[in-house]
């Protein structure tokens, strides 16, 4: 089971955007993700008629470490970090660390 998931809303510790939230649009395999108006890039685009897609510089997502952020706790109003346990039914669930809080019931 994953600490941090598609859909998880979470902060920036390190790095130029310390500090900002967003959830996360995408999980990569190789331990990096990608959060929601986070880590912003430009990139020169060729325009590709066939596809529809103009040309220009865009402002892009890039992937940033799992390390680098901590999932939100709304009870706390600040980064948390995260823990696994097993329920009496055998169910696996992600806890704050802080309070014992269960992230997903």
């Amino acid at each position: 089971m994953k600490k941090l998931r598609t859909g998880d809303d979470v902060v920036v510790i390190t790095g130029k955007d310390k500090g900002r939230r967003g959830q996360i649009v995408k999980v990569l395999p190789n331990g990096k993700l990608v959060v929601q108006g986070v880590n912003m890039a430009k990139k020169h685009q060729k325009p590709n008629p066939n596809a529809g897609v103009p040309g220009g510089i865009i402002e892009k997502e890039m992937p940033l470490q799992a390390s680098n952020v901590m999932l939100f706790n709304p009870a706390t109003g600040k980064g948390d970090r995260v823990g696994i346990k097993t329920l009496e039914d055998n169910r696996k669930v992600r806890f704050f660390k802080s309070n014992g809080e269960v992230v997903d019931a």
